[in-house]
């Protein structure tokens, strides 16, 4: 058997009881999960059966105890989040890769955000393969998926992204993915950053449209930054690439518009932004939001130490 498991340091510019007879977390509510499963309409073909859903529960209080022991709070299963991991993961098993890279030349943030998402994510990844066959059965199915999680919260410092991704604080959500095939197993972890509401957030717009798009931060905080990062749209790669890369950047090397605390305060009104924007260029332009409880009134802005919270993507064509 060979593991795969690729280096995960994402790079970011800086500017509970465990029931046995149930065999789900009395914290996690199986029924509840289901109904979300069932209401999630996104990407239908990637979509949990009831026993994928148990396995994810199972894995998901695996993820927590691993957070607590870093005192960082328990996540909540994203829906979208893992069918996205689940079709990443069914990509790579099928072409014999591991990546955070897709075929479609795609990012974790451009795959997340093409599905519906408007949350930040943080990704990690990691694969088995074998000369063999796998006898499958859920039981080998969750006991492959603790051990791509234990070998991420083995790492150490330096390279330690992937633990070091587990235990972020910031973090709320995680979407969990898995694909097994008769010599392949892929296993993604997604995890979510959600704070704020939004609104009005198209998909693909012309250029030089205007658009005007609404973040509600429920009263909880103050938008701090947003920095709007332009790039090429992706474009196809071969396997052979995909198993060369490693890490990810979380930004691109195009800074298209940076609106800081004391310009985004002139468009609250109470707990609601309205934010205009519009676009000169084609390409993609990935809107990344960053918050703080209070509202700054400072003429400095420092995002280190600070996560974004959003991870719009936008299309924009002639």
């Amino acid at each position: 058997m060979i593991r795969l498991i690729i280096s995960s340091i994402l790079i970011i510019k800086s500017f509970v009881l465990f029931s046995q007879r149930e065999g789900i977390s009395r914290t996690l509510n199986f029924e509840h999960y289901k109904q979300l499963n069932e209401k999630e309409k996104r990407l239908p073909g990637y979509k949990d059966s009831d026993e994928g859903l148990k396995l994810k529960l199972l894995q998901l209080d695996v993820i927590n105890r691993s957070r607590k022991e870093f005192d960082a709070a328990p996540v909540q299963l994203d829906i979208l989040a893992s069918r996205v991991a689940n079709k990443m993961c069914r990509e790579a098993a099928e072409n014999d890769y591991v990546s955070h890279w897709n075929l479609a030349g795609e990012k974790p943030y451009h795959r997340y955000a093409l599905a519906g998402g408007r949350d930040h994510v943080f990704e990690n990844a990691y694969g088995e393969r074998t000369s063999g066959k796998y006898n499958i059965s859920n039981s080998l199915i969750g006991e492959m998926m603790k051990a791509g999680h234990r070998s991420f919260m083995a790492e150490r410092a330096p390279n330690d992204g992937h633990k070091t991704n587990i235990i972020n604080k910031a973090h709320n959500f995680v979407g969990i993915g898995y694909f097994i095939s008769d010599n392949q197993f892929r296993y993604y972890e997604e995890f979510i950053d959600r704070y704020l509401e939004f609104e009005n957030i198209p998909e693909e717009l012309k250029i030089n449209e205007p658009v005007t798009i609404t973040v509600n931060t429920k009263g909880e905080s103050y938008l701090y930054y947003l920095i709007i990062f332009r790039e090429p749209m992706p474009s196809p790669m071969r396997v052979s690439q995909l198993s060369r890369l490693g890490s990810y950047n979380d930004y691109s090397n195009e800074d298209y518009l940076t609106i800081p605390a004391w310009d985004l305060a002139h468009y609250r009104n109470g707990s609601i932004y309205k934010i205009p924007l519009k676009f000169s260029k084609e390409g993609l332009y990935y809107i990344q939001i960053f918050i703080d409880k209070k509202e700054h009134t400072g003429l400095s802005i420092s995002t280190k130490g600070k996560t974004a919270v959003s991870g719009i993507v936008i299309k924009v064509t002639k």
